[in-house]
């Protein structure tokens, strides 16, 4: 048999182009209920995952020793399920800037269809710290996350 939503070797992939970031993860049977849907605490896994890739992407893969954010707020509304090999897309996007907190806004699809959409607010703390102290977010994060 065929998977015809394969969308590589592995179960997440991560894009950038003149649209924005996109990245893709195939539901795995481990990430299922009973009911044949993603349980819900898996998305923030997903979303997780969405965030630090799209850093990872526009400020490269060494970001966190320049810049680093807590989550103080996330919420995900669902509009429709997805299932088991189907390949979630997430597509963030920075809603509001702030001196040293942000809003980003991820909106979840399958096959162009909506999904949901999460919206976080994150605070920009000082990196390696063990508590986080709020700091201004950096120019470089500001002009990387916006385009």
């Amino acid at each position: 048999m065929t998977d015809t939503k394969d969308i590589s070797s592995q179960d997440t992939q991560g894009t950038a182009d003149s649209t924005g970031f996109t990245h893709r993860v195939r539901v795995r049977y481990g990430d299922c209920d009973m009911q044949g849907v993603v349980f819900n605490p898996n998305y923030f896994v997903y979303l997780d995952d969405t965030m630090a890739m799209w850093a990872e992407v526009a400020l490269g893969p060494g970001f966190l020793d320049e810049f680093d954010y807590v989550v103080k707020k996330a919420s995900l509304e669902w509009q429709a399920p997805a299932r088991f090999r189907d390949v979630v897309e997430m597509r963030p996007e920075v809603t509001r800037w702030g001196r040293t907190s942000f809003d980003v806004a991820i909106r979840l699809s399958v096959d162009g269809r909506p999904i949901g959409v999460a919206e976080f607010v994150l605070i920009s703390v000082e990196p390696g710290a063990h508590e986080p102290t709020p700091v201004p977010i950096p120019d470089k994060v500001r002009n990387a996350l916006s385009s």
